[in-house]
Formats: structure tokens, sequence, C-alpha cells
């Protein structure tokens, strides 16, 4: 597995030898759905569909921990004042954790809309798009330096606090919250990242899109059609197409339709995990009021 410079894999790890060989049913579920998560990279067909099933499988995660934090010993152990300072650190990196997932709603939120903005100005004109593309195209840059913002931010979320404790069970439950924050912070980190579209990524993907749009030859490696960035192929379609014919807008819409389908099944999933994280936030606060 890849780990993400941003959110490097924890070294504190959740288990401990002297725990009971058979650990909790809820901790043997929240270890299937984190494998889930750094599992769906290399089962996915695309960027989009390895970020969705990330998102899908991060929920899991969430619902696992939520039962984890309603059981007594779990509410117990997190309450001891000996634990105040992680439990202090996961709370706040939970707050912002949202923050950021705010940060992603809103980039597809705005993308969505500058997209349907521009297939109706595409619909109702037969020619003279250029002004509208090279709105969209100011529009992604916007929307760009904002994800650059919620990226710079995720590199101080990272619970950094040293913890030690003979009580295996106590290891147990901080390791799996941070364990949730790591995750968690990868995951946002891809989502952000593919929404932005690297230069590095726009500038394969692009090239292999003006390629189908000009010559209509097919991608002959697998490999590269899976990694696809629907964001990446659209801007490369617009921009190819400043001052073109507009025998090739059909071939444009259907990029845009694509992205559009794309978006809102992220939508979708983030707006389902922020539910959850919403969920599982307050049930931390409850062990502590």
């Amino acid at each position: 597995m890849v780990v993400s410079p941003i959110c490097p894999k924890t070294s504190f790890h959740a288990r401990s030898n002297s725990l009971p060989s058979r650990p909790h049913p809820i901790i043997s579920e929240f270890d299937e759905h984190i494998s889930r998560v750094r599992d769906s990279q290399a089962t996915s067909t695309s960027f989009s569909s390895s970020i969705g099933h990330k998102l899908s499988s991060l929920q899991d995660v969430y619902d696992s921990v939520d039962k984890f934090l309603q059981l007594p010993l779990t509410q117990q152990g997190l309450a001891g004042e000996h634990n105040q300072k992680c439990t202090d650190e996961i709370l706040d990196g939970s707050l912002r954790l949202l923050d950021v997932c705010n940060s992603a709603k809103d980039a597809l939120l705005q993308s969505k809309e500058y997209i349907r903005e521009l297939q109706s100005v595409i619909r109702r004109r037969q020619g003279g798009h250029d002004s509208e593309i090279r709105k969209y195209i100011a529009s992604r840059k916007v929307v760009k330096k904002k994800i650059k913002k919620a990226l710079k931010n995720l590199k101080g979320i990272e619970n950094k606090c040293t913890f030690s404790s003979e009580d295996p069970e106590i290891v147990t439950r901080i390791g799996m919250l941070r364990e949730v924050e790591s995750i968690s912070l990868a995951v946002f980190e891809s989502l952000l990242s593919f929404i932005s579209e690297p230069k590095s990524q726009a500038k394969k993907s692009g090239w292999s899109l003006v390629s189908k749009l000009i010559h209509h030859q097919r991608i002959a490696c697998e490999e590269e059609e899976k990694n696809v960035n629907e964001f990446a192929m659209a801007d490369a379609a617009l921009e190819s197409l400043i001052s073109c014919t507009t025998d090739k807008m059909m071939n444009v819409q259907k990029k845009l339709s694509s992205l559009e389908l794309c978006i809102e099944d992220l939508e979708n999933g983030i707006e389902g995990l922020y539910r959850r994280m919403i969920k599982t936030r307050a049930s931390f606060l409850n062990i502590f009021i």
C-alpha cells in the first residue's frame, strides 16, 4: 500500500499481545472496513470509482467506531483523566476533518454548477463558445486554489501526541480513533487531489483525450484507461476546443455529462460520510458531558 505523504501510516498499533485471541466483534468489523478502504484502489477501474469506494467504505468505518463508542467500557476508558491530552487532540482533529469535508463538498458543488452552466450555453448556441470555456477554466482555477489551501490544512490535523498505557483495552480504544483519523486524512487527500487534477496527471490524461478527439484513436493500454481523471479529461477537452470548429462539441458534451455524473456520485458519498462523522463526533462529546 502506498502511504500518503500527508498522512503517514501511524506507528501506533491498535492491538496488544496481551489482548484475547478473539477480539470484540466490533473491532473485527472495524478492521475489515479499514482493509476495504485501503484495498479499494486495487479493485477499482478508475480514479473516481476508487475514491467512491473509499468514501463508501469509510462510512462503514465510522459506523463501527460509533458502535464502539457506545460500549460502557469504551466510555469509561476514554473518560479517564490520564487520556485527556490524546482525546482532546482527537476531538480537535475530528472538527478540522469536518472542515476539510465541507471544503470538498463545496468544491464538488461549485464544479457541478459551472459544468451545468457551460452545458446550457453549449446546447443553446451553435458556435462562439470561447468566452464561456475560458470562464469555466477560470472557475476551475478558483476551485483549485481553495483545494490547495484545504490540502495545506490537512498537514496540521494529524494527532502527534505520545501515549502509553499498561491497560491493553485503553491502547486499543485510542488506537482505533487514531487509525480512523489517519485513514480519513488519506481519503480526503485523494478526493481533493482528484478534484484539483494535479498538473502531472492532467498532462497525461489530457493528451489521451485530445488524441481521441482529434484522431479518434482508442487507448490501447488498459492501465492508462484506469488512470483517467474525469476532471482532467473535461479540462483538456475544453482547452483543445478554444477557437476550434464546433463539430467536436458533441464529444465535449459527453465528457461534461460524464463528469457531472461522477461529481454526483462523489457528492452522495461525501454527504453520507459527513453525516456519519457528525454522529461519531456527537457520540464522542457525549462521553465527556
